[in-house]
């Protein structure tokens, strides 16, 4: 039995083609039918050919679907069941499952790679099904939960990095443990949210995620940097505070707006090296920089200039397991503005076209309609 699927040829070159319909391999697989499937902007690195990879492979990493049938091991989900997946599978028992750092799963396979194919397709093969899939929830739109494979866990993640580092205390062990710090930690107020300064670097939909996420934890002002008006549009209609590439003195706004000292938490989004230092510039000494773009290069500052700003980096993916139910809640309470970012919902058939806008920056979201 065939069915359809978006299939890399190379750079530029996705086609929707006939393949074998996938079957349970593994006594803890699932087969999933799949009802709608996202088109995320970290396939970009490999469409456009900056990501080197084999080809052949089915494309795609965000899916919502029905569950065909499951291995004799999967107990949490049943034939019928409707389910949301993560970008890459989660087995639970390794050393980081076990601490719930799956994102880093020991055994992990990242759908849509050479690792394993993807979700723009009529069915998909699930490894790890019980820590992979999450039931989809009632009484909420199944095209927001494309965005909680990937998109929103994630801004939601690089945002709540930072807001969980501003204000900790020295030593936060030392008072638990009575080891006479008490009167250090006691001594200086932690800085309060309303009173901080972010900016996130780079306004695509994980970056917007991003910022919903910190107003909704009460970061004071969140600003926004990015070379597309329309975007920067996106982000000021969330909350965000737009400053463009090329137009705005970046650097001297953001001195301004915090009496010189530099932001509080730079969310870095893009994933390149102009980004990053970009990051480390605007940073305050004390500061972080939470990013969770997709590098593949070196760091474009060196050790030295970290040291001088004592800055904290924070790299690196998400757990989004981990994370679900509460990713989820934020997205509940920011759902009308979570929806606006889909803007293209089109067949599988016509899978080349959206690739096509999206990477020319004419669609913010586009999801497949399986």
């Amino acid at each position: 039995m065939t069915m359809k699927a978006v299939v890399f040829h190379g750079a530029f070159d996705v086609k929707v083609e006939d393949r074998p319909k996938p079957t349970i391999k593994d006594d803890t697989d699932a087969l999933v039918k799949v009802e709608l499937a996202g088109l995320c902007g970290s396939e970009l690195h490999m469409f456009r050919g900056h990501q080197k990879t084999k080809t052949g492979h089915i494309m795609g990493h965000e899916f919502v679907g029905v569950v065909d049938s499951v291995g004799p091991k999967v107990t949490k989900y049943k034939p019928g069941d409707r389910v949301v997946s993560v970008f890459a599978t989660v087995c639970q028992t390794c050393w980081f499952c076990q601490r719930g750092l799956g994102n880093r799963c020991a055994n992990s396979l990242a759908f849509g790679t050479q690792q394993l194919d993807g979700g723009q397709a009529e069915y998909v093969r699930v490894p790890f099904a019980e820590g992979t899939l999450q039931h989809v929830p009632p009484n909420l739109d199944e095209r927001l939960l494309v965005m909680m494979c990937d998109i929103f866990p994630t801004g939601y993640y690089g945002a709540m990095r930072a807001i969980e580092f501003i204000g900790k205390p020295l030593l936060p062990q030392a008072v638990q443990n009575g080891s006479g710090h008490e009167k250090r930690a006691a001594t200086f107020e932690p800085q309060a949210l309303k009173d901080t300064v972010f900016v996130v670097l780079g306004c695509g939909p994980v970056g917007i995620c991003a910022v919903l996420t910190a107003l909704s934890k009460g970061v004071g002002t969140v600003y926004v940097v990015d070379a597309v008006d329309e975007r920067l549009a996106e982000a000021e209609a969330v909350g965000g505070k737009p400053l463009k590439l090329g137009r705005d003195d970046i650097q001297e706004i953001v001195m301004k707006a915090t009496d010189g000292r530099g932001a509080d938490a730079v969310v870095e989004v893009v994933g390149n090296k102009p980004a990053l230092k970009s990051a480390i510039d605007l940073v305050r000494v004390c500061g972080i920089i939470s990013s969770i773009g997709f590098h593949q290069s070196e760091l474009p500052f060196t050790a030295f200039e970290a040291y001088q700003k004592n800055v904290t980096l924070n790299f690196g993916r998400a757990p989004i397991s981990t994370l679900f139910p509460e990713a989820l809640e934020c997205l509940r309470e920011n759902k009308e503005k979570v929806a606006a970012f889909i803007s293209h919902e089109i067949p599988l058939a016509q899978a080349p076209h959206g690739y096509d806008i999206f990477e020319k920056y004419q669609a913010r979201k586009v999801v497949f309609k399986v």
